[in-house]
């Protein structure tokens, strides 16, 4: 019994010794400490319940009136699903005989993620000089509604898209090169060269926008194609498909996805997807397009929000399609 006790007493006196040393040491207090901060607390109700919880920062963690925060924010939420589409959402010009299933390349899965770390995106500009109807902008033009002014004809336009794109996490490639002067009749010759060495240097890229701004009208008067995006007047866009080549349906399939996107997100910015017994240099890549950024008859500023109405529409696709 005697020695029990003087076991007793000595662990006692143990004890307090540690007690003592822990005190002098500051452990309780940033013990104390760590178990009233919020994010422990948020561990602990984590640990109990298997709820993730942010708290205030401004009250302590176990005051009467600490309550759970608002749910994060839109990082932690899932991304929204991919985008299909049906005929009804697309409208075709026919100028070939060629007649594919519409509906089922409509429904085909686009298979890509545009968001890599290399280049997926090709712009470039077979008519590079195109440019549009001036209202007060102070250019030279070298040919009616042609411009070597960078700031004004295709190139501006291809990189607005380009621009917008990269800020989504999409890499692009622009081709700033002159194809059609001063020969406009070997522009696709020329440009088909250029295509087929950056395609060659970046086997990632997996979109080729050729863009282009349209031209029909007589004498002084041109077209002007009217849109209206978040109220704003804008250009329209068309999407040009040549058929002339064995792999011309893959195309056709993309071309369409973004046609029908583009309507979703603004109706009636497209003129109808034309179909044509031509080639336009998609023959070189499985997912190059022929896209018609307004016509001669519409504004820079047109053009501009047009430009900024197509980039969204590939944004959208970036992931690929349900």
């Amino acid at each position: 019994m005697t020695q029990n006790r003087s076991l007793r007493v000595g662990l006692t006196a143990i004890l307090l010794s540690l007690c003592l040393r822990l005190s002098g040491s500051g452990l309780p207090e940033r013990l104390l400490d760590w178990l009233t901060r919020s994010e422990t607390a948020a561990i602990l109700i984590s640990i109990e319940t298997g709820r993730e919880v942010r708290f205030s920062p401004y009250l302590e963690a176990f005051s009467p009136d600490f309550v759970e925060s608002p749910p994060a924010s839109l990082e932690f939420l899932p991304e929204d699903p991919l985008p299909c589409f049906s005929e009804d959402q697309v409208s075709l010009f026919w100028a070939t005989a060629k007649k594919p299933d519409i509906p089922a390349l409509l429904r085909q899965k686009l298979s890509w993620d545009l968001r890599a770390a290399v280049p997926t995106v090709l712009i470039l500009h077979t008519h590079s000089t195109e440019s549009y109807t001036r209202h007060g902008e102070d250019y030279v033009e070298s040919a009616a509604w042609r411009t070597l002014d960078e700031n004004y004809n295709m190139l501006s336009i291809g990189a607005i898209v380009k621009d917008r794109l990269e800020a989504a996490g999409i890499g692009v490639i622009q081709d700033r090169e002159i194809h059609d002067y001063p020969s406009y009749n070997g522009s696709y010759v020329d440009a088909r060269q250029t295509m087929e060495q950056i395609l060659a240097d970046n086997p990632g890229i997996q979109l080729v926008l050729d863009l282009h701004r349209d031209a029909a009208g007589t004498g002084g008067h041109q077209m002007r194609t009217l849109a209206t995006v978040d109220g704003q007047e804008s250009a329209q866009l068309m999407v040009v498909m040549g058929t002339n080549h064995d792999a011309y349906e893959h195309n056709l399939s993309l071309g369409l996805k973004l046609h029908a996107q583009l309507e979703r997100q603004h109706p009636g910015i497209t003129r109808p997807l034309q179909l044509r017994g031509a080639r336009y240099n998609q023959d070189l890549c499985p997912g190059a397009l022929l896209v018609e950024v307004g016509a001669a008859g519409n504004s820079y500023q047109e053009a501009v929000i047009a430009a900024n109405a197509l980039a969204d529409a590939i944004i959208a696709l970036a992931r690929g399609t349900g």
